[in-house]
């Protein structure tokens, strides 16, 4: 895909999630207005989209219409800020930075960062319930958002990730680890998008959970490698963290060379696994763009 069709359609996608989600959590003259504060905070720090914007453009390749989804693709934001709010805290990673500026423990306070979390958690599903589609189809959208979020998804991963500090695990354990807790929600946003869209043949679903699923674990190696190579102003996180908590990481187990190939071939794989979808240059493009990146 030329770049200029790729940065437009990405600039369309991104403005139509930071408009949506600069509508959310508004404090006005509520007696919990810090807490909804606290929950925007974060929320409107920036980032990616990558999630949003996955949902959003599986959805057009299905024939859906992606403003109808727009809610459920914010739905995964929410859900994906929630999780970087927990993931930030004392008691989990113990981080001070996130997207350039201080996690929301320090800019608030533990309990209100804790509370911010599970409002924005709570969110995720109420505003993925509003999406302008039938109600089997929101019903399975808030499905697959649970299934990837829960115990057997994200949540699971986390609960792996606290249980591999100080200790090497093998690169089968580390598979599974990252792509509960990195690739499910990955995965969840492609499926996601089929799902708004109402399709429902396992050749499409099953294509873009594949897509999710590599994308994911190169998207994460990636991350690896950042966290020793990256600089901390332009990642606006932390660097160095995995070493200093003991952590086994794809570098740590096969070197960064190694996982610098690796990554190649991950995102080949999921650029493959679109054969399925006619017009998926986009996200050819996308999965490519993210390998090597500086942020």
């Amino acid at each position: 895909m030329e770049r200029e069709l790729f940065a437009l359609r990405m600039e369309e996608y991104r403005t139509m999630v930071e408009d949506f989600l600069d509508a959310q959590c508004v404090a006005a003259d509520e007696p919990y207005a810090r807490l909804l504060d606290a929950m925007r905070y974060s929320l409107t720090a920036g980032g990616k989209r990558l999630r949003p914007i996955l949902t959003l453009e599986f959805c057009r390749l299905c024939g859906g219409d992606v403003h109808a989804a727009l809610p459920v693709a914010c739905g995964v934001e929410l859900l994906h800020t929630y999780s970087l709010i927990h993931d930030d805290l004392p008691c989990m990673d113990n981080d001070d930075l996130r997207r350039g500026r201080p996690t929301c423990h320090k800019a608030f306070d533990e309990a209100t960062a804790v509370l911010a979390g599970d409002g924005l958690l709570t969110a995720a599903f109420e505003t993925a319930s509003q999406a302008d589609v039938p109600a089997e189809t929101a019903l399975r959208c808030i499905r697959i958002l649970s299934e990837n979020a829960g115990m057997n998804g994200m949540i699971g991963g986390q609960v792996l990730d606290m249980l591999a500090e100080h200790r090497r695990i093998s690169e089968t354990e580390l598979r599974l680890l990252q792509k509960l807790k990195t690739g499910c929600l990955l995965r969840a946003a492609c499926e996601l998008g089929c799902a708004a869209a109402g399709k429902t043949d396992t050749e499409s679903i099953e294509a873009a959970r594949a897509y999710g699923d590599k994308l994911g674990l190169a998207f994460q190696i990636e991350d690896d490698i950042l966290d020793i190579e990256g600089d901390e102003k332009t990642l606006g996180k932390s660097i160095g963290k995995d070493a200093a908590s003991e952590k086994s990481t794809f570098p740590s187990l096969l070197g960064l060379d190694a996982c610098r190939k690796l990554a190649g071939e991950l995102t080949e794989q999921a650029v493959a696994a679109l054969t399925p979808y006619e017009g998926r240059a986009f996200l050819e493009t996308l999965a490519r763009s993210l390998t090597g990146r500086k942020s």
